[in-house]
């Protein structure tokens, strides 16, 4: 449990790092410490608020085969927006983000369970 928090905060932190370093339209003019905590409480929010969400939407989840998910993704990462003012998105820099956050978990979380 733990490690799998480990590194949903790592995934957090690495995939806004990387949406605010190379994604048009991403900006933060926070400090690198207020980055690393936004990183933080992405992570906590995929590690613990996004399976509580899944288990909720799980018949919508169903009959979308699966795209509701994404949508939670992006609910998550919006709420971090809403959290941080520091952090803003324009265009379609929130459907990035959430693509490249989603494509830095998946790779961690298949670490976790040791299928690399």
């Amino acid at each position: 449990m733990i490690q799998a928090l480990l590194l949903h905060i790592l995934a957090g932190i690495a995939g806004l790092w990387i949406a605010v370093r190379f994604v048009e339209g991403v900006e933060f003019s926070g400090s690198p410490a207020l980055l690393l905590l936004s990183g933080l409480i992405l992570g906590i929010l995929n590690a613990i608020v996004k399976p509580l969400l899944n288990l909720i939407t799980s018949p919508i989840r169903i009959l979308t085969l699966g795209l509701s998910g994404f949508i939670i993704n992006l609910l998550l990462v919006w709420a971090l927006d809403l959290l941080f003012p520091e952090l803003q998105f324009a265009g379609f820099a929130l459907l990035w983000t959430t693509l490249i956050v989603w494509a830095t978990t998946i790779p961690l979380s298949l670490l976790s369970r040791g299928r690399i």
